[in-house]
């Protein structure tokens, strides 16, 4: 698959690019969670998924990644850096735009998924909470996106279950999907279901 090296004001961000075979119904824009890269097998087998179902799929790995550091950068920095790179992307492929990811990933595409024009938002382990700290609620940011949003959820993710995801985000276009794990989304043939089959309800143009 093409890898792209693209400049950012926050340095040289990297995506891996899948065109999708003849015309894309899209991008699908991914970005991976703070410790860790592409190569989580939830996103791995979500990519795959939406490439075979016609989406131009592109993962993104944030500046700091490229450098060589597991540290994140803060958040303006990572929603800058994934703007510019998402706003590139979509210089190439026309057509719906899906942005998502897994855990801090998905926290990013939900926070910027207005500046780059999102139709609509998947999230693999959205971290609501730190673990134990159910007090530190991250819910705005779900609340915040505007456009059909889905979580997929583990039913033991210390980072918030998925009844608290639904609490939560009540008055937002939010669908929650619990399926058997915790954060890590290991059951991946559940998690490509439920993400397949909740993008067939949606109408993106």
């Amino acid at each position: 698959m093409p890898v792209v090296e693209i400049p950012t004001s926050e340095g040289d961000a990297r995506a891996v690019v899948a065109p999708a075979a003849g015309a894309a119904r899209g991008l699908a824009a991914f970005g991976h969670g703070a410790g860790g890269g592409l190569g989580a097998p939830d996103l791995v087998a979500v990519t795959a998924a939406l490439g075979a179902a016609g989406w131009t799929v592109a993962g993104v790995e944030q500046p700091y990644r490229v450098r060589g550091s597991r540290m994140p950068d803060r958040a303006p920095r990572l929603d800058a850096a994934w703007t510019e790179v998402v706003a590139r992307l979509r210089d190439d492929v026309p057509g719906p735009l899906l942005v998502g990811g897994r855990s801090s990933g998905a926290r990013v595409a939900c926070r910027t998924a207005g500046a780059v024009g999102a139709q609509a938002v998947v999230c693999l382990a959205f971290p609501l909470h730190p673990p134990g700290r159910p007090d530190k609620s991250r819910a705005d940011e779900l609340r915040m996106v505007g456009v059909p949003t889905l979580v997929v959820q583990g039913e033991r993710d210390p980072f918030g279950r998925p009844a608290d995801v639904s609490a939560a985000v009540t008055d937002a276009p939010v669908t929650v999907c619990a399926v058997a794990g915790d954060h890590s989304l290991r059951r991946t043939s559940a998690v490509t279901e439920a993400v397949l089959g909740w993008l067939a309800g949606q109408r993106l143009a």
